[in-house]
């Protein structure tokens, strides 16, 4: 990712205060991002995406090789988050498919949510429980999930995940931006 923001930025000649006052996130976070010492969290993400005008998953892909049809085997997913992260890793499926609505993820969230920021961005998410068992937290309420349940919501409400399993729970996310939606930005966030 941290090439393509860059470059993505350049080939639109946007200067990086342009693309973070677009994105609402701090020059300084964008400069972090762009060289390797942050790593955005999905609605960052979303929001660069939307400030770059492209689709989620080019962030992530190398453009020359997106394609129709992508197979993506399980030792194939690319760590999208450092493995010692504490937060919620995350690892990318289908990336180089071509122009698409959704973007495919593995979550593996931490255990304690607390440190963690409530989240909001537009479009709407999709969580399979593939392994394990989470809890999706709003502000005001909590949904516990097992193996095989499943939670679709609208991801302008604010939400966080959290593993409720010995090990981490394991996840797909399913994302989809809604770039037709009315922009947004997120202030609280990095």
């Amino acid at each position: 990712m941290i090439n393509r923001v860059r470059q993505l930025r350049k080939e639109r000649l946007m200067t990086l205060e342009a693309l973070a006052e677009r994105a609402g996130v701090t020059k300084s976070y964008l400069s972090k991002v762009e060289r390797g010492h942050s790593m955005p969290s999905i609605a960052v993400s979303t929001s660069l995406a939307r400030a770059l005008d492209v689709p989620l998953d080019s962030l992530f892909a190398d453009t020359e090789r997106l394609a129709d049809v992508t197979v993506t085997r399980a030792d194939e997913r690319r760590p999208l988050t450092p493995g010692q992260e504490p937060g919620s890793r995350y690892e990318g499926i289908a990336l180089r498919t071509g122009n698409k609505r959704m973007t495919p993820f593995m979550l593996y969230p931490p255990h304690d949510a607390g440190p963690v920021p409530f989240r909001d961005h537009p479009g709407e998410e999709f969580l399979f429980v593939h392994e394990g068992r989470a809890e999706l937290l709003f502000p005001a309420r909590s949904v516990e999930l097992g193996p095989g349940d499943s939670v679709y919501f609208k991801a302008t409400v604010p939400h966080k995940v959290r593993s409720l399993s010995t090990e981490r729970a394991a996840l797909l996310l399913m994302v989809c931006d809604d770039r037709s939606g009315p922009e947004t930005s997120h202030p609280r966030l990095p």
